[in-house]
This record gives C-alpha cells, sequence and structure tokens, in this order.
C-alpha cells in the first residue's frame, strides 16, 4: 500500500477550499504518496470526490478527538493512515504540543503543526498563509487551480433544480444572501435589486438557503414582487452541481462564494468588514466589490457600528455590474 500524507484541517468550508492550492502542492511534492484529510464532513467528501485527496475522515469523529486530547495511541483508520505516514500537516494552533506528540507517537515520520493565523507568518492572502504554514512559496503568479466537478454531482445539481421547476436551457444566476455572519452581508433590498435586473433580463435568479440564512431569505423574499426559487439546505454535494450549472454567483463573503470561485463560476463577491487582500475568491472570473473601506478596528467594532459603510454598495451599481458579466458568460 502507498504511504500517506495526512492533513487535518478543522476549519469551516471556506476556510478549508482556501487550502486547496497547499494541498495540490503537496500532491506535486509527493506523487506517489496517498493524500488523506481530516476534516468536516460535507467539503471533506466534496475533495474527495473532486480527486483533491484519496481519502477522508471526520475532523469531529472519535479518532481525532482523541489526537487532540493526547491519547497515548489513535484509532481505526486514522492509526493505520498514521502507521504508513511520511508527514503530517495540521492547520491548527496546538500551544502545549500535545496533537505534535500523539503523531509522532503514532510513527509519522514528519509532524508539521501550525496555525495559518499565526502572527509570524508574513503571507497577506489566507491562500498563501496556509502554504507559508508547510513552508511553500507563496502563489503569486500561479494559476489558480480550480475544482474539476465530476458528472455524478452534475446530475445531483440538475436533479434538484428541476425538482425546484427550474427547466432545462434557462440561465441560471445563483444568489447566496446570507453568511456566516449577518455583520458581513449586505441589505436585502440591494440583493432584490439584482433579483429584478434578472428576471428582467430573461435569466432565472435561484436563491441557495443554508440553515443559518433563513433570516436574509425571507428578507429578501418579501421584497421580490415576483418571489425567485428558492433551494433550501442542499448537502454540498449537491450544491456544487447547482453552481456548476450556473452562469453567475452572486454571495457575501462565504464559504460558498469561495465554493463558487474555486469552480471557476463567474462570480461577484460582495465584501464589507473583512478584508478581500487576505479573504477572497482568486481567478479573473471573481469580481469584488466593497463599500468604503472598514474602519472598525476589532469584529467587536463591527458588532456595534450600526452604519457599516463598508456594506454600502450601491443597488444600481450592482445590478449593472452581474449584467455585464451574465452578457459576457452568455456571450
Amino acid at each position: 500500500m502507498a504511504r500517506t500524507i495526512v492533513i487535518i484541517h478543522p476549519g469551516g468550508l471556506g476556510d478549508v477550499l482556501l487550502a486547496v492550492p497547499a494541498m495540490i502542492r503537496l500532491r506535486t511534492r509527493f506523487p506517489a504518496h496517498r493524500l488523506v484529510l481530516c476534516a468536516e464532513g460535507q467539503v471533506a467528501r466534496l475533495l474527495l470526490v473532486c480527486g483533491i485527496v484519496d481519502d477522508w475522515t471526520s475532523v469531529q469523529g472519535r479518532a481525532c478527538a482523541d489526537l487532540f486530547a493526547g491519547v497515548e495511541s489513535a484509532r481505526g483508520q486514522v492509526q493505520i493512515w498514521l502507521e504508513d505516514c511520511d508527514l503530517t500537516i495540521g492547520w491548527l494552533e496546538d500551544r502545549d504540543g500535545t496533537l505534535s506528540e500523539g503523531l509522532k507517537r503514532g510513527g509519522v515520520h514528519e509532524v508539521v503543526v501550525r496555525s495559518p493565523f499565526a502572527p509570524e507568518i508574513q503571507a497577506i492572502h489566507q491562500r498563501d498563509r496556509f502554504l507559508e504554514a508547510i513552508h511553500e512559496a507563496p502563489s503569486e503568479g500561479e494559476e489558480i487551480a480550480l475544482l474539476t466537478i465530476p458528472d455524478q454531482l452534475l446530475h445531483l445539481g440538475k436533479r434538484g433544480l428541476d425538482a425546484a421547476g427550474f427547466s432545462v436551457g434557462q440561465t441560471l444566476v445563483v444568489i447566496h444572501p446570507g453568511s456566516g455572519s449577518a455583520h458581513k452581508c449586505v441589505a436585502p433590498e440591494v440583493l432584490a435589486a439584482v433579483v429584478v435586473g434578472i428576471q428582467t433580463s430573461g435569466a432565472v435568479p435561484v436563491i441557495v438557503e443554508g440553515p443559518a440564512d433563513r433570516e436574509p431569505v425571507e428578507r429578501l423574499i418579501r421584497l421580490c414582487a415576483n418571489p425567485p426559487i428558492v433551494l433550501k439546505d442542499l448537502d454540498l454535494l449537491t450544491l456544487a452541481g447547482v453552481l456548476a450549472q450556473a452562469r453567475l454567483f452572486v454571495g457575501q463573503d462565504s464559504g460558498v462564494t469561495h465554493l463558487a470561485g474555486l469552480m471557476g463560476v463567474r462570480t461577484v463577491a460582495l465584501f464589507g468588514p473583512t478584508d478581500p487582500a487576505r479573504w477572497a475568491p482568486s481567478g479573473v472570473h471573481v469580481i469584488l466589490l466593497q463599500g468604503e473601506p472598514c474602519r472598525c478596528q476589532s469584529w467587536g467594532d463591527v458588532r456595534q457600528c450600526e452604519e457599516k459603510p463598508c456594506l454600502r454598495v450601491p443597488g444600481d451599481h450592482l445590478v449593472a455590474v452581474c449584467l455585464a458579466q451574465l452578457n459576457e458568460a452568455v456571450g
């Protein structure tokens, strides 16, 4: 059996996707090894199906919990991986060295446990901070590697769209009104103008709603005279299949926006208090829009800021940008 490279990443969807270029570098550096990932289940499964990794297990599972707790030996599949492991990457903080020591006891030849948030890392973009954390050069000038979506996910997406009443041959625009924080979201009136503009152009807007997005979606729908299709609580594989059918994606700074960008979908990404120089999806197919530069000094300041000028993206400007992108995509 091939030797393994074990990656441990406890972050959310967007954070894991920002680490994909670093995973690809590891694949290039160790072409004969199996790349295995300990991460949140849905994103890990997506990266397996898309060929980024060769196997996965949930970072919330018992075996990973034992490693974090310093248990003498790992369990199950993780134990098997570590016995054949030449390198383990842990993108997280390990202040007392418990994880590092546990991995070494498990038989790993080389252990690198380093948070991409560590203050000594010099890179600006979070994608490059993941690279620097494993002693890889930044990605400046490097072509962005995109996720290849296999047919099985395309079929899942088509099935979900068919069930919602979307007809084959229509031009699809996906809009995600939510984010991990309400403080990163533009006003629903702004996105309602986008919905109207897309409908007027003859394209079909489809809203995706995750478990944390109910309130912004409800507010948006109430503002629409012709309510768009809403797809609720899609699993990540189906969501990727839906995005693969889209000519345009519009969203906030969120994991879904990072997924659309990493898939190569034309993306209009709306930023506010988070710095796009560090957090934005990359590629010529991504358009970034932001109001005034955020003046808040901390996330606590962001929560207390009522005016949020950084999120004041003019609705007419956003509509014009979206329609221009849509026309280029269709053309």
